[in-house]
């Protein structure tokens, strides 16, 4: 086995050396290295979306809205979501990521006020609307307030 492995070749003629466009009338594509003669096709820079001088599909179709360039992904959790942990329980960003109630890439949560909670629970995130604050207060927990552009690590204070 070993001996003839180390016998084996290609085919001939399965290998072609490659052709060297544009190195003149020696490298087989002589003179217009396999261009043509003239027109656009060669010359330099055809474009892959050029259409001939119609109006591109990007120009005639209409633009709608903004698209900002670097978008704040916020997560939304609701009020009745939370009732599912123990009370007393302090949750913030790793255990609703933990839970599987906060996925992929975001930039900041945001404590919704819909549905019912009645365990005192301590809730850290970057904004709570106000109906959510009532319900967490009135439930007897605390709702803490990340404050934003920290440049050091999250600072939690107490939502107003």
């Amino acid at each position: 086995m070993a001996d003839t492995l180390s016998k084996l070749a290609k085919p001939i003629g399965s290998t072609k050396d490659k052709l060297r466009k544009g190195r003149g009338v020696g490298s087989g594509l002589g003179k217009t290295a396999g261009r043509g003669s003239k027109g656009q096709y060669a010359r330099n820079g055809v474009r892959r979306e050029f259409e001939g001088g119609q109006t591109p599909l990007a120009r005639r179709l209409p633009k709608r809205g903004f698209n900002p360039p670097f978008p704040v992904r916020t997560a939304e959790v609701n009020v009745g979501v939370l009732e599912g942990f123990d009370a007393g329980t302090s949750i913030d960003e790793t255990l609703l990521r933990d839970r599987g109630i906060v996925k992929g890439r975001i930039d900041r949560i945001k404590i919704l006020g819909q549905g019912d909670l009645k365990k005192k629970i301590t809730v850290t995130a970057h904004a709570f609307s106000k109906t959510a604050v009532e319900k967490i207060e009135k439930a007897g927990g605390k709702a803490l307030l990340i404050q934003p552009h920290a440049p050091h690590a999250p600072h939690a204070v107490e939502a107003k």
